[in-house]
């Protein structure tokens, strides 16, 4: 296993849960991933932030969605944080690529680090993350831990022309079963997420970054996630030259994704 100690901008470096039921989510990634959780108190009525680790190393975070949250109607989900070197200077060109920046760049915890949370022009909510004393997901690419990230919005060419602006991606795309495929890459080459434009069959699903965990026995995973209590949304389905898939959604109702590589 990699112990990471940075990340470059432009990589997805740490998957955050919101949740209505902390405790219940902890058995559940508990008995799926085999992580533990620490429970970190932010202050007097604000609660706790959960990190959840894969052995002595931070994986994932997690925290609970607040009143105001439930009653603007966010649901339970998996969010994703890019990494950059300044979070001021990212949620300003977002501004002015006609993002909507929904929290201003604040200090995380004293010294942790500076984060923003933005929403693209095609309606994709993301956050990103200038690392202080904490650099995001100390493990990536590992099973149990997050191995991809993928925008499904119905106008990819417009988040295309967002991402590439504000962060410095480059694009490909290629053509298979599922349609055309966006693969988004940082400065150099490496691969840093996907994008998919939303099927007819999913119209009414809002734009949104999809978190994958890399599993090394989907089949096995997938029956576990049943007895556990969560819910299959897309069964293991094999893709060409890549692995197999499947979504999930927790108890709940937090949706995300696995991978086994091939």
């Amino acid at each position: 296993m990699t112990i990471l100690t940075q990340h470059t901008q432009g990589t997805f470096c740490w998957p955050e849960l919101a949740s209505t039921d902390t405790n219940a989510a902890k058995k559940f990634y508990g008995g799926l991933f085999g992580w533990t959780a620490s429970d970190v108190p932010m202050g007097p009525d604000a609660g706790s932030y959960t990190l959840f680790k894969k052995g002595a190393n931070d994986c994932a975070a997690m925290y609970t969605l607040s009143p105001d949250m439930l009653k603007q109607g966010v649901p339970p989900n998996w969010g994703a944080y890019i990494a950059v070197n300044s979070a001021d200077e990212i949620a300003k060109k977002a501004k002015e690529l006609g993002a909507t920046v929904m929290m201003e760049p604040f200090d995380v915890m004293g010294t942790l680090g500076r984060m923003a949370v933005l929403q693209d022009p095609t309606g994709a909510v993301f956050s990103v993350w200038q690392a202080g004393d904490h650099i995001g997901a100390a493990v990536l690419d590992e099973p149990g831990a997050m191995c991809w990230t993928e925008l499904m919005t119905g106008d990819p060419d417009k988040a295309r022309t967002f991402y590439t602006s504000l962060i410095g991606w480059s694009t490909e795309d290629m053509r298979g079963e599922f349609g055309n495929y966006t693969i988004f890459q940082r400065p150099g080459g490496a691969k840093a997420g996907g994008m998919m434009k939303t099927p007819d069959d999913m119209a009414g699903v809002p734009p949104h970054w999809m978190t994958y965990f890399a599993v090394s026995d989907i089949q096995q995973n997938t029956e576990q996630v049943k007895k556990l209590g969560g819910n299959v949304v897309v069964p293991p389905t094999e893709i060409p030259n890549i692995g197999s898939f499947a979504v999930y959604t927790d108890p709940q109702g937090a949706a995300f994704a696995v991978l086994q590589p091939k």
